[in-house]
């Protein structure tokens, strides 16, 4: 990876910390809802992430939330959103601060 691709996949990152799991009230990167994020030439991004559950009813408003907030970061030319449950997320997931929020830790 370049050191522009690492950048690019930064911002991107730090734009969809505004994404709240309006379910959970808390943002879907902190979540462990977002698996990866890659940049390519040209400003392609893919980002893979997953529901809390399969059938959640947030998971449209969470899928074009993520890629409303990606394409609103300066460079990005392309997203696309795949949505996995592969593997199945888990509260483990989540960073110490989201834990704290929803009285994990």
């Amino acid at each position: 990876m370049s050191a522009e691709s690492d950048a690019l996949i930064e911002r991107v990152t730090e734009a969809l910390r505004v994404v709240i799991d309006p379910e959970l009230g808390y943002n879907i990167v902190d979540l462990g809802l977002v698996y990866s994020i890659t940049a390519a030439e040209g400003g392609v991004v893919d980002i893979v992430m997953t529901t809390t559950t399969r059938g959640c009813p947030a998971t449209g408003f969470l899928k074009d939330g993520a890629r409303d907030g990606a394409w609103a970061v300066p460079g990005v030319e392309f997203v696309d959103v795949t949505l996995t449950y592969e593997p199945h997320w888990v509260p483990e997931m989540m960073t110490d601060a989201a834990k704290q929020h929803l009285g994990f830790a």
